[in-house]
Parts: C-alpha cells; sequence; structure tokens
C-alpha cells in the first residue's frame, strides 16, 4: 500500500519523459505469451486449468501476525467471507539479520504460510520483493543494505548479490508450492511500484524477471504500478505512453481513491469511483486498458487506509468511510469494468509489532480492514461476502463479457454502465456523479434475447446514499432462467432436486423480479410478502416485493424446483457458502461458519460464535455438529435443518495489572561517567553509506548508526573531549523517524531531550531533526552520553535511496558562542543492538537499551537488582527505567480470547504526559506507546505472545525526562474478543 497521488495526462508525460521512457509502436513489438504451463489468460481472465477464473483476492502479512495457529483462523475468514485467493507479501528483512543469514522457522515460516492458505482452498498470490513498501521500516529491505555504497533497485553489484540470494532462499519456497507443481499459487510479482522507468530500472526489472525464471518460478509474472500508471506492461502492450518490461506476462496497478478521514477523526465527503478498465476514458488509458490484451488485474485496492503518529485514531473511522457503500460502489465499477484479478488492501492488517512499522504508521495496522486487528469482522467483511459469493456464482459471465450497447436512466442522477457475454447482461448501476450521496429514483430500458422491458414495470428502483447495483438479465441460475432481477444477486447453487437462489437489496426498497417459464408455475409463499404476475404468452414469471426481512418462495414449474431467498442485506449477509464433496451447502447464522465437511450423513460445521446463535442448514444431511457439539436440528418448509448453538462464552477472569507486585530497575547506565564503554565501537568510519543530506559535516566522523550494523530502536553514544576554552552551545543532529527522541548528558547530568514531531506529510514526513542546548562547559576534559531513539527507518518508495537516510546522531558540535565559529572535536563511541536475532521473536523484537542487551524483557529475567516499585510514581531521573510484573491466566481452552493493554484513558489519544514505553509480554515487543503523540494506547496483544494457562511477564521500559508530570499512567488487561 502506498501513498496516493492525484496524476493527470500531464503528469504521465512528465513522469515518462523525466524516466527515460522511450516511445515504442505496438506493431513493432512481439506478440505476448498467453500461458504459462497451468495458468493462462486473455483480455478477459485468467484461466486455471483450463477453467476461467475470477480471482477475489485479500491481502495478508504472516509477519504482522506473529502467531501461526492464528494464521490458519484468518484464512478460514477470508474463505468464508467470500474470499477464494490470498495475496501474501515477505519480508525479506524480517527473516534476515545479517548477510548470508535467513530464518524461515516458527513465525517465520513461509512454507507454512502458503502451505495452510492451500489447506484452507485458497489460491495463493506471492509478492516477495526484494522491495515490497507495505509500511514496514525500509520497506522490507534488511537493516544491512543501508551500509551498502549501490543504489538499491537497481543493477549494482553489492545489492544485487544480496536481492538475488534472498530470491534464491523465497523463490526456493515458492517454487514448490506453484500449481503446476499441485500448490495453489498461481501469480508472482516481481517489483512493486517502481515508479522509474530510466534504462537503467529496466535492466533491474529484466534482472528480476530472469532470475524468477531461473529458480523456476513458471506462474506468471506482473509488476504492481502505483496509482495506475501505465507502465511496466507486458511486451506488445507498449504505447506511447506506456513503457514494457520483456518477460511480464501481466500488467497490474493498484489504487487507494477512497481516502482517509479527516484530522478530527470524522468520515467527510466520498470521492467518486473512478473506472480503473474497458471504460477508461482518460488518455494514457489506466487499469486494464493499459495492457489491452490481458486481464484487467488490481494488484492492491484499498479496503482501508493506514494510520499515523499525531492523528485522532482514524482506524474505525477508515472502516466506516470505506465500508458497506465504498465496496458496493468501488468495487463494483471494477467488476463492471473487467477487472477480473482483484486484490484488496488489506483484508487483515494486523500488528507491526516490535520494531517492525515504517515512519508513516505506529504500531497497529488495522487498517480498518474488514477483519480488524482484533480478527473480529467489520460490517464491510459482510458486504464483501456478498460480493466474492457473487463473483463465483456469476463467474461465467464476470469472467466473459465486453462492453454492451449503452442503456439511458430516466435520471440524470444516476450512470448506467452495461457488459454483456455468453453468460447474460450485467448492468451496473451508480450515481451521476460518482460520488453523489442523494436518494434518486429511476428506470431504464434494457433489450435482450429475453425480451425488451422497461425496467421496473411496478414499483420503483433507487440509489439512496453511497450505494450502487450489480444487476443481471438473461442469465441462467442453475435450471432456471432469470429474464431480469432489481435485486443484487448472492449465489445460487444447486442442492439435490431443488436449486436455491439468493438475492439481496437495501432495507424497504422495491425488488422486482422476472424468471421465464413455458408454463404457468406454482408459487408458495413460505415467509414475506410478495406479489405475482405470470403472461402466459411472454412465460415470464414476474415477483414484486420490498426488500423487508427475509422472504421465501417456492417456485415449482416445468424447470427443478427453485427455493427463492430475498432479502434485505442484514438478513442476506447472514448466509455462508462452502463448497464441500457433495456439493455446495448453505446456512444462515449471525455466528461465523468457516468450514463444512461431510462424514457420511452428517455435516461438521466449523465456525465461531459470541453469543447463543440460530443456525439454519440447506444441505442433504441427517445430522448436524458445529466445532463438534451435536446440534439437535429439526427440518423446515424451506428444505432446511434448524437448530441452535450455545456459543456464550465463558467468563474471562482477568489479573488487575494496577494491583500487582511491580518492581522497578534504572536502565540508562550509560549517562553516568563511570560506565564503562571499553568494549564499545569507536566511531572512526570516514564514508557513511547514508543518503546525502544525512552525511556528517566535514572533519565529522561518521556517526550514523546504520554503518556501524545498528539498525533497530534505540543507540547510545558516548563521547569525549577536552574544551579549552568555556563551551555554551552543543547542536545535534539526529535521525529518529517520525516522533524520535534524542536525550543528552554531560557529564552525568541530563542537558535535556528533543523530540521528533507526528504527523503524516508528503513527501517529507519530519524524520530528522536538530537540538540545541544551553551549556556550560568549562575548560577540561568531559564526557557526553547521547541516546537517540530510533522510531523507525523510511521506505523507499520513490526507489531514491530514502531508507538509508541516516538514523542516530548524524553530527554533533560544541562551541563557544552562538556563531559556532570554533567548534571543539568529540570522540565517540557507539552501542547498540546488532545484527543479529533473538532466536525465536527475531531481529525486529530488540533495539540497544541495556536493559535489552542484558535481557530485562525476557520472561527468565534474574530477578535480583529489582525493587519494589508503584507503576504511577514519578519517575526516578531522566532517562529509561524498567517496571515489571508476572501474572496468570486460566482463559477458557474451548474459547478464542484477544486480550490487550491498554495505557491511561482509552477514549483519549494523547495526554499532556511526556512518557514513552516499549511493551514487552513474555519477551515479544508488543508495541511502541508515545502518549503526549498517540493516537495508540490500546495494544492489541498477538495470542503466541501469552501463556493462556499459566505464568506470563510484562517488562515495560518507560523513557521520561524525569519530571513528575511525565509519571506512566495506568495499565490495564483487557479482553477484547471472545469467541467459541
Amino acid at each position: 500500500m502506498r501513498f496516493k497521488l492525484k496524476l493527470c495526462s500531464a503528469m504521465w508525460l512528465c513522469l515518462a519523459a523525466s524516466s527515460g521512457a522511450a516511445a515504442v509502436r505496438a506493431a513493432d513489438a512481439p506478440v505476448i505469451a498467453s500461458s504459462t504451463k497451468a495458468v493462462s489468460w486473455d483480455e478477459h481472465s485468467l484461466m486455471i486449468n483450463g477453467h476461467r477464473e475470477f480471482i477475489w483476492s485479500g491481502e495478508f502479512h504472516p509477519f504482522r501476525l506473529p502467531d501461526t495457529n492464528a494464521w490458519r483462523d484468518v484464512y478460514r475468514k477470508m474463505k468464508a467471507s467470500g474470499f477464494n485467493t490470498v495475496a501474501l507479501y515477505f519480508n525479506w528483512g524480517y527473516h534476515s539479520p545479517a548477510p548470508g543469514a535467513y530464518d524461515f522457522t516458527g513465525i517465520r515460516d513461509m512454507d507454512l504460510a502458503i502451505r495452510m492458505a492451500e489447506e484452507e482452498g485458497l489460491y495463493v498470490i506471492v509478492r516477495p520483493g526484494p522491495y515490497i513498501n507495505a509500511e514496514v521500516s525500509r520497506g522490507g529491505f534488511p537493516g544491512y543494505l543501508a551500509r551498502q555504497t549501490g543504489v538499491a533497485r537497481t543493477m549494482a553489484p553489492d545489492y544485487l548479490k544480496e536481492a538475488d540470494d534472498w530470491l534464491t532462499h523465497i523463490n526456493a519456497i515458492i517454487a514448490r508450492h506453484q500449481i503446476s507443481r499441485g500448490g495453489k499459487v498461481i501469480l508472482y510479482q516481481v517489483e512493486n511500484e517502481l515508479f522509474d522507468t530510466s534504462d537503467e530500472h529496466r535492466r533491474y526489472m529484466d534482472h528480476l524477471i530472469k532470475k524468477a525464471r531461473a529458480d523456476g518460478i513458471d506462474v506468471p509474472l506482473f509488476h504492481n504500478s502505483p496509482n495506475s500508471l501505465p507502465n511496466w506492461v507486458p511486451q506488445g502492450s507498449e504505447t506511447y505512453y506506456t513503457v514494457a518490461a520483456p518477460g511480464l506476462d501481466l500488467y497490474a496497478f493498484d489504487g487507494y481513491p477512497g481516502g482517509s478521514c479527516n484530522e478530527k477523526g470524522e468520515v467527510g465527503a466520498h470521492n467518486p469511483a473512478p473506472n480503473n478498465g474497458i471504460y477508461s476514458t482518460t488518455q494514457p488509458q489506466i487499469g486494464s486498458l493499459a495492457s489491452p490484451k490481458t486481464p484487467g488485474f488490481a494488484a492492491e485496492y484499498g479496503a482501508g487506509w493506514f494510520d499515523y503518529w499525531g492523528s485522532v485514531g482514524n482506524y474505525e473511522c477508515n472502516a466506516k468511510r470505506l465500508g458497506p457503500g465504498y465496496v458496493r460502489t468501488f468495487y463494483g465499477a471494477n467488476i463492471i469494468n473487467r477487472v477480473t484479478i482483484h486484490n484488496i488492501y488489506m483484508a487483515f492488517g494486523g500488528t507491526s509489532w516490535g520494531w517492525m512499522p515504517a515512519s508513516v504508521v505506529y504500531t497497529s495496522y488495522d487498517y480498518g480492514a474488514p477483519i480488524s486487528e482484533t480478527r473480529q469482522l467489520r460490517d464491510k467483511a459482510y458486504t464483501l461476502k456478498q460480493l466474492g459469493q457473487f463473483t463465483q456464482a456469476a463467474e461465467p459471465l464476470l469472467t466473459h463479457m465486453d462492453k454492451a450497447e449503452p442503456l439511458y436512466p430516466t435520471s440524470d442522477k444516476v450512470k448506467l454502465y452495461h457488459n454483456a457475454g455468453p453468460a447474460g447482461h450485467l448492468v451496473f448501476a451508480i450515481h451521476e456523479p460518482h460520488d453523489g450521496m442523494g436518494d434518486d429514483a429511476f428506470k431504464f430500458r434494457l433489450t435482450t434475447k429475453a425480451g425488451s422491458y422497461l425496467i421496473p414495470q411496478q414499483g420503483t428502483l433507487r440509489l439512496k446514499g453511497q450505494d450502487a447495483k450489480l444487476l443481471l438479465a438473461d442469465y441462467g441460475l442453475e435450471r432456471q432462467k432469470l429474464v431480469y432481477t432489481t435485486s443484487d444477486l448472492q449465489t445460487h447453487l444447486q442442492q439435490g432436486a431443488t436449486d436455491i437462489a439468493l438475492l439481496y437489496g437495501r432495507v424497504g426498497e422495491d425488488g422486482e423480479t422476472v424468471l421465464r417459464f413455458k408454463t404457468k408455475p406454482k408459487v408458495e409463499v413460505i415467509e414475506g410478502l410478495a406479489t405475482t404476475v405470470y403472461d402466459a404468452k411472454t412465460g415470464d414469471l414476474r415477483l414484486n416485493y420490498q426488500h423487508k426481512g427475509l422472504i421465501r418462495l417456492r417456485i415449482t414449474g416445468d424447470a427443478a424446483p427453485l427455493l427463492l431467498l430475498i432479502g434485505e442485506d442484514a438478513e442476506t449477509q447472514k448466509f455462508w457458502r462452502q463448497e464441500t464433496d457433495k456439493g455446495p451447502v448453505l446456512q444462515r447464522t449471525s455466528a461465523i461458519v468457516k468450514g463444512a465437511v461431510w462424514d457420511g450423513e452428517r455435516l461438521n460445521l466449523t465456525g465461531e460464535g459470541q453469543t447463543a446463535e440460530a443456525i439454519e442448514v440447506w444441505a442433504t444431511a441427517k445430522t448436524l455438529t458445529f466445532n463438534g457439539t451435536p446440534l439437535d436440528a429439526h427440518s423446515t418448509a424451506s428444505g432446511s435443518l434448524l437448530t441452535s448453538y450455545l456459543a456464550e462464552p465463558k467468563a474471562v477472569v482477568l489479573p488487575d495489572l494496577m494491583a500487582a507486585q511491580w518492581t522497578i530497575r534504572w536502565d540508562s547506565r550509560e549517562a553516568d561517567p563511570a560506565f564503562d564503554d571499553s568494549a564499545w565501537r569507536v566511531a572512526d568510519l570516514k564514508v557513511s553509506a547514508a543518503t546525502v543530506p544525512t552525511q556528517p559535516p566535514p572533519g565529522q566522523p561518521v556517526l550514523a548508526m546504520s554503518d556501524y550494523g545498528f539498525h533497530q530502536g534505540d543507540v547510545w553514544y558516548r563521547g569525549r573531549l577536552t574544551a579549552r576554552t568555556t563551551q555554551k552551545k552543543l547542536e545535534l543532529t539526529y535521525g529518529g523517524g517520525a516522533v524520535g527522541l534524542v536525550q543528552v548528558w554531560i557529564d552525568g547530568r541530563f542537558v535535556g531531550q528533543n523530540e521528533l514531531p507526528g504527523g503524516f506529510t508528503y513527501p517529507k514526513i519530519p524524520t530528522v531533526g536538530k537540538a540545541s542546548f544551553d551549556v556550560d562547559l568549562k575548560p577540561g576534559t568531559h564526557q557526553i552520553s547521547v541516546m537517540v531513539r530510533n522510531m523507525s527507518h523510511n521506505w523507499d518508495l520513490f526507489a531514491n535511496e530514502e531508507h538509508k537516510e541516516g538514523r542516530g546522531l548524524i553530527s554533533a558540535s560544541l562551541s563557544p558562542d552562538e556563531t559556532q565559529r570554533f567548534t571543539t572535536p568529540i570522540t565517540w563511541k557507539i552501542q547498540g543492538q546488532g545484527e543479529t536475532m533473538d532466536p525465536v521473536r527475531g531481529t525486529f523484537n530488540n533495539g540497544g537499551l541495556y536493559g535489552e542487551r542484558k535481557g530485562w524483557h525476557l520472561p527468565d529475567a534474574r530477578p535480583d537488582g529489582w525493587t519494589p516499585a508503584n507503576v504511577t510514581a514519578a519517575p526516578p531521573a531522566p532517562g529509561t527505567y524498567w517496571l515489571r510484573t508476572a501474572f496468570k491466566l486460566d482463559l477458557p481452552k474451548d474459547v478464542d480470547t484477544q486480550l490487550a493493554l491498554v495505557f491511561g484513558d482509552p477514549t483519549q489519544t494523547k495526554t499532556d504526559r511526556h512518557t514513552r514505553v516499549l511493551i514487552f509480554v513474555n519477551g515479544w515487543h508488543a508495541g511502541n506507546y508515545v502518549s503526549n503523540v498517540g493516537p495508540q494506547n490500546t495494544f492489541v496483544i498477538p495470542p503466541a505472545f501469552l501463556n493462556p494457562n499459566g505464568a506470563n511477564t510484562i517488562a515495560l521500559a518507560v523513557t521520561t525526562d524525569g519530571k513528575p508530570g511525565n509519571a506512566l499512567e495506568g495499565v490495564k488487561l483487557v479482553d477484547m474478543r471472545q469467541a467459541r
């Protein structure tokens, strides 16, 4: 996911010109390849093993959920929510702390991540980098790349050596899971959002393509072009505006048109839905028309938005802004534009735990995604389920359709799109302009092989608020003919002798459905209200109704019996569908149904519920179970089995952390002049790999932490000097990332601290700052101690080495007056967390605090040296101190319980206190709390961090300026979600 740009034709041309792109005539280029073994394609869709597939995908990052058991839960919820594909980013830096060192075990087992997705029946799109962006530190590059002089994402030999080594390792895992080898991997991304198309980057792209093929990757290759830029298209698709990458098979783009909430956390105005494909009228063409011979492919399409330091806390607002109405309008627009490979970013956002997040985000990466950070389904997940089930049910139409004759609604406030194909017609109705929010009634005339109709014939068709409709006509359900419907189709299926179709619409709105029969059918209204009219001349059975509750109709005619279910959104969103070895089965319940497996004539359902739930099942089963519990079911007039499931989770009693026994220990030992730094690294490098703005001034040594192999978290410096005259001014330049911090002591006396601000401004987020301190150093020898908290490295979005911006100290000078004409030389040493990794928790877990280097955060830390403490007592001194407690949990074993730590008042996004906390749970770095910046004060604890039935520890590294008013607020353990 990346920053959004507002682009115009002039800018396209400017981008092409500035990158050295040359015009290429399509007629001069070879024809595009049309297949790679098991996966083939044309302009309409992918074909997997010869079958057209609509790829309805969601993004998931295993590294943001460090719990392998929870991976399966996310996959199952994605599948239950209508997805048939998952897109996986792989984070190079997550696996490799040092050159040549790789770890793919435990939470870093990417073979397991792919295998689990396969076991849950999901196709897999892989995105291995080397660069991923993803709002992670360095955009996924390992720390040691910041020591390289060669430019990343180019043909620089030192960069290519390491990038190729990474690809060799990750490609070996990916290759064995390709669909051509019996796995589920269907697509492979070779680079991410490479804006520049210079000759250098063309050579680099060519290198990556050849590397993938040499490593045995035989599925189609693609690049994700940012903001629908028409770059890196397959050879043969070039136009004046586009640049080809020979060897790429597919063109893909990303888009984040939904926007973000305003600074007050309000939803605000909506953006219009763009045409990302066959209805594009821009020059150059965007979306799928940038490559007209390959399927429309949205490699990332916004399902939320990231949040930043200092915001008002926008995730819930983003979830609302990009909620059900957004899903129907924006994703519906993509469907009608024939985008048949559709990946939303994110399906589940998760947690950027430890030192993982880039400067633009804080710990939570909830993203306002359909599956929240606590693995709860949001409202939009249910709308996604409706669309996902539709794309699978109507796949023969959606994967082989073209623009049809224009349609003209009776209201100029409505826009109609019309596609047709061998399987029928699809009409997309949306406001005109697309961001309209009115209540607009309309009719339209549609002519198909089934006849010509003014639709609707009775009642009103309308769009109200942010909304759109996907309407079918001349369409085959299962064994019935649908002439047209003004309801949206969710799904249809055969179940023995009976067919089932599920339609839906907004509550209270009129609906009209026309079916075709040779003779007058029998219509039985089982539940709800509907009127019927049969026209013997045409064979049309017209049904009129309001979308209210759930209407059940049994229609018996010359085709198979049809159970027609028509509901308001809230009712049909309760329907779940699974494919089984005996055909599809359907359930209706407020619980989440994740799976269905047959055991003889017994259907075993799995899922989760949070209250006592009714479950209605359409299946040819004699008995039912849910999560292994037998269900007492009875038959209904709808041909279903109705039962109930007791899902009330047991009460969870959590320890009161404020009543627990806490201990304290002082950390900032390095501030003491007597501290032994004899083993520290002398900062004596003359040349830095950092970007030019963060190079040291002439005559000063390199101080940037990454040049010395220290990349994460806190880094300490100790400087020695001999002053010949009184020194009055200490000037420091430091890189800390957004909300970074520097603290300074001279001869053991605290001089002060400086903090970088939060906020999100682009193109420059404030990540480097200058700090000035008034001092009064008399002639003689002195010792300076400096701690810099590196909150994060930048990404490398524009391939401009931004990830190498210096961190830690950049420069330091002491001078006798404001003019700084004469500076006193300082000899420096440096200490931090090197290029090593916790064998369990990984390289992002630890920084360079004294307590971290001594293991105070670990559950087996020695108890000596700790004294009793009051959590909210005034800080003992400026610097960092540790608070630590132990507690026991006894969570119900059959309940999925999600806990979190809350600091202070959870309703406030920031406080007046300047307090920072590194949060460790059983040694795992669960997040970073900055009280005066916010907005995060609730930290979801990944389940694997906790011992659910036994002893646990919490260790908090608290950093302040020592003022009594900057004491830590209270901390408590809370239950965020329970399901069984």
